[in-house]
């Protein structure tokens, strides 16, 4: 059944929200398992995310595996997009972006900070399943993503695809952790969780802008312009690049990650800068910074800086077998629009780690379409292996599920749990259910189809499904490593 929904009205995400369009499930990648030598057959919903049951071709539409262009913005709220429902800030281009792909309601970060969340997607597993993952977030060089864990961009590279990270890393710092060791071709961007947009210093001081790191000592890129523009041209010039293999781009945003600073704002920056060289701890936190209109402008930036890479990529021809994602690495900060969720980045209630994610694939989706089906950050690991013909090492087994069969041929998603885990805070979800605990130690349920606002709490009313999904959550809660001793 087709159904659509007006950008201007976000689901509540209830089961009546809209779904996908039956027309969105014509596509199919056959030829992309052929690619990496793999036998034919019909895909199971459930099944692991690897590339033995290719998708079924069909007529008329050609079976080229997607280049992949991952767009992470910085600490974006739920409800920062004008499609999303802000009020006061308009994002014309990923609202354009949503008109032709789908538009994802009930999606989730892998976690409720940055790091984390980054190596859900770049591993597909849970954070604590790595040493790296603990630190919630990454803040000195004694935690990283260990270069022998397979990643996304390894496991696609294996499958031949050029890979190439632009932007925030995150996930450790020289010389031991760099995207070049983990999979990555090309890289060019920050290594921390934070830089100041024009001087590109990060809290301590220290100059954070390279290109192609290795190795500690290799030579940082000088460029004192505002970084968003920076990675802006940079990724317009890798998509419209001739490229002989599909590739793999992720784009990373620290926009609009404070300190708030908008293009233009040479005197704040020069401020920042001032106390950052001066010794002031937290300096670049910009505690005493920001407004929402300063905020709205660094989002209306970032919306801006994402049309113009997607100009370059329709200018390049390769627009239509060009998967898009865009999403935010956790939920909003201080001054993002969260509407109607509480809590906000940090935070495993809903305001904390459900987050704006939109696809378009000319190729393979119809556009207009809106899902209200809970997903989550390692999922989209687990499907962009799929349609990529890249196989999982069995060695690192995937915890997200593939969305393939859902998004190209109208399957179920399995029913599953979407497990978080921060230090002091638990969360599960499960169908429109949700139990979590907070840093109080209270054990809370929520039914988010009805209560997105997580303001009535129904376990006295349900003991035994609360007991149930505590269970659920401990039980995967006994898988991961444990949080060092503070």
């Amino acid at each position: 059944m087709s159904s659509y929904e007006s950008e201007s009205s976000p689901s509540s995400g209830s089961a009546a929200a809209s779904r996908l369009s039956r027309r969105a499930f014509a596509g199919g990648v056959a030829g992309a398992a052929a690619a990496v030598g793999v036998g034919a057959g019909p895909a199971r919903a459930d099944a692991p995310a690897t590339a033995e049951r290719p998708f079924a071709a069909t007529p008329g539409r050609h079976a080229k595996r997607p280049n992949i262009l991952f767009v992470l913005g910085d600490d974006l709220g739920w409800a920062d997009l004008s499609s999303y429902g802000s009020p006061h800030i308009k994002t014309p281009h990923l609202d354009r972006l949503a008109r032709q792909g789908v538009r994802f309601t009930n999606a989730y970060s892998g976690s409720a900070t940055c790091s984390p969340t980054r190596f859900s997607l770049y591993t597909g597993r849970f954070p604590g399943r790595t040493k790296g993952g603990l630190a919630e977030p990454i803040a000195d060089k004694s935690a990283g993503l260990e270069p022998t864990h397979p990643t996304l961009a390894s496991l696609l590279r294996d499958a031949g695809y050029a890979t190439a990270l632009i932007g925030k890393w995150h996930c450790g710092f020289l010389p031991d952790y760099s995207p070049t060791k983990s999979g990555w071709d090309e890289f060019f961007g920050n290594f921390g969780g934070a830089l100041e947009y024009y001087s590109k210093l990060g809290g301590g001081g220290e100059y954070d802008l390279y290109e192609g790191a290795v190795r500690e000592g290799d030579a940082t890129y000088k460029d004192l312009r505002y970084y968003t523009r920076i990675l802006t041209e940079r990724a317009s010039a890798y998509v419209a690049r001739e490229h002989d293999r599909p590739w793999l781009l992720n784009l990373n945003f620290t926009t609009p990650h404070w300190p708030w600073i908008a293009d233009g704002d040479v005197a704040a920056s020069a401020e920042i800068v001032r106390r950052i060289k001066a010794g002031e701890k937290g300096a670049l936190w910009h505690q005493d910074g920001g407004s929402i209109a300063k905020y709205t402008e660094m989002v209306q930036d970032l919306d801006r800086s994402v049309g113009e890479v997607l100009r370059a990529l329709r200018r390049s021809g390769q627009e239509r077998d060009t998967l898009v994602f865009f999403a935010s690495d956790n939920g909003g900060e201080r001054f993002s629009y969260n509407w109607p969720l509480s809590g906000n980045k940090g935070s495993l209630l809903e305001g904390g780690i459900r987050v704006p994610t939109i696809l378009r694939w000319p190729a393979r989706l119809d556009g207009g379409q809106v899902s209200d089906e809970p997903v989550y950050t390692p999922d989209w690991t687990a499907t962009l292996l799929e349609l990529a013909g890249a196989r999982p090492d069995p060695a690192y087994p995937l915890d997200g599920t593939s969305l393939a069969g859902h998004l190209l041929r109208g399957r179920e998603v399995p029913e599953r749990d979407l497990f978080w885990r921060v230090r002091g805070e638990r969360a599960l979800r499960r169908g429109d259910w949700k139990y979590h605990r907070g840093k109080s130690g209270r054990d809370q349920l929520f039914h988010l189809g009805r209560d997105q606002r997580e303001q009535a709490d129904l376990s006295g009313r349900e003991p035994a499904l609360l007991k149930e999904l505590r269970a659920a959550w401990e039980r995967t809660e006994a898988e991961l490593l444990p949080y060092p001793a503070v």
